[in-house]
């Protein structure tokens, strides 16, 4: 049995259709899991595959929304990320175009890089990641001990 995996989806604007059609292309993998969006990329993903739903194809993704990235919902994922309550973080960003809230997306990953998630950055990457064996096994990615630097004095 798969466990079952909170799996957070970012897309920067000229990235979203990227994620939509990637979700739609994964959609029979995706499909025990729970996805947590940004506002935006889980409307676009949750109409999109809501459109194309029908008898013959699976039931639907289950979609939980934050706010849009730059309303705050980089910071929300990070918070979620940093209270355990995400696996995976899938986010297509933008290297062509500059962000008007480029520190919250550096801050989100930094926070996943400090926490250990697995991170994709584009399709390929996503690809690899949600086909690897270990997606679909119980695994515990291991943490560092911070401890030490949290004892440190100034």
């Amino acid at each position: 049995m798969i466990k079952r995996k909170n799996i957070a989806l970012v897309a920067h604007d000229k990235m979203k259709q990227d994620m939509v059609e990637w979700v739609d292309w994964n959609r029979n993998l995706l499909l025990p899991h729970k996805m947590i969006c940004t506002g935006t990329t889980g409307r676009l993903i949750e109409e999109t595959l809501t459109k194309e739903q029908s008898e013959e194809t699976p039931s639907a993704l289950e979609v939980e929304r934050l706010k849009s990235g730059p309303l705050g919902g980089d910071q929300q994922l990070g918070a979620m990320i940093a209270e355990g309550k995400i696996d995976v973080l899938i986010f297509f960003w933008d290297p062509m175009e500059p962000q008007p809230h480029d520190v919250d997306v550096k801050a989100l990953l930094r926070i996943a890089v400090l926490y250990n998630i697995p991170t994709a950055s584009n399709r390929t990457s996503a690809d690899y990641l949600i086909t690897s064996p270990l997606f679909q096994k119980d695994y515990v990615a291991k943490q560092k001990n911070w401890s030490s630097y949290m004892q440190r004095q100034v």
